[in-house]
């Protein structure tokens, strides 16, 4: 597979990424909450931190400073994807972490804060809510780890 390929997945987490967030503005009030099932809402939140809103209440310079991580961590995976790309696993994990930080990034710049929209809950504990570009983060972590551990057991066996 050639790069325009995972960059094309990338793309796709972006614009999905995007659609969803533009309709929830579009449908919800800031600080509005759509209880859907017993254990998730829909909501419009903002988070000017990072993960779990971390430093969320620093009065302004993390948004640069997420900015500049957001752009660094992109660089570096092109630059993965362009050495690596037949590494399908490991680019296909890659991929959806680029959508999402990119995903991310759009919201920083254009807002000063990423709009958040999942809410899922049990026995009154809220877990942060979150979006499609935080999801496609998570699932390419979690295969980034999964094609490390295939690999190692492969290289040992």
């Amino acid at each position: 597979m050639n790069i325009k390929r995972w960059l094309g997945i990338s793309l796709a987490v972006i614009v999905l990424d995007q659609l969803t967030k533009l309709w929830i503005v579009g449908v919800f009030q800031y600080g509005d909450s759509l209880p859907l099932l017993s254990f998730f809402n829909l909501v419009h939140a903002r988070n000017s931190g990072a993960a779990f809103s971390f430093l969320a209440g620093e009065g302004g310079w993390q948004r640069f400073f997420f900015i500049g991580i957001a752009l660094a961590a992109s660089l570096l995976i092109v630059h993965l994807l362009r050495k690596q790309a037949q590494e399908r696993g490991f680019c296909f994990a890659l991929s959806l972490i680029l959508g999402g930080a990119l995903g991310n990034l759009i919201d920083r710049v254009r807002f000063g804060y990423v709009i958040d929209f999942l809410d899922f809950y049990y026995a009154g504990y809220h877990f942060p809510a979150f979006n499609v570009a935080d999801s496609a983060i998570t699932v390419g972590a979690a295969l980034l780890i999964w094609d490390s551990l295939h690999k190692n057991a492969k290289a040992s066996a």
